[in-house]
């Protein structure tokens, strides 16, 4: 779990950009960059990081569930993320799968129609 302060840190940034989005266009539409470098550092959306929703973490980071890999991991295995199934290949081998709409309609048809669960 990320420091606390790290994550306010990334709080305060995430504001900042908010703030100044429309700013920061207009200036830079207009061509005016020493207006542009006067605004503050953290107004700059490169300089936010993505981090883990839930514990902060900013390495292993999974773009599509906004979760790092360690999160991601925990919660599809307590079947908490609709849609990612364990896939078993080799021994040690741990990896997920997406499934698509056809393949979660036939899970609950199967799951509807076989009562011997």
């Amino acid at each position: 779990m990320a420091k606390q302060s790290i994550k306010a840190r990334q709080r305060k940034r995430e504001k900042m950009v908010a703030q100044y989005a429309e700013k920061r266009k207009a200036l830079k539409e207009a061509g005016d960059y020493a207006a542009l470098d006067k605004l503050p550092k953290n107004a700059s959306p490169v300089r936010l990081h993505n981090r883990c929703q839930l514990t902060g973490r900013g390495k292993g980071y999974m773009r599509h569930f906004g979760i790092s890999r360690i999160m991601f991991r925990d919660m599809a295995l307590n079947g908490l993320i609709p849609g990612v199934k364990k896939l078993v290949g080799k021994i040690d081998y741990f990896s997920f799968s997406l499934l698509t709409k056809k393949e979660i309609q036939k899970i609950n048809t199967k799951k509807k129609h076989n009562t011997s669960w």
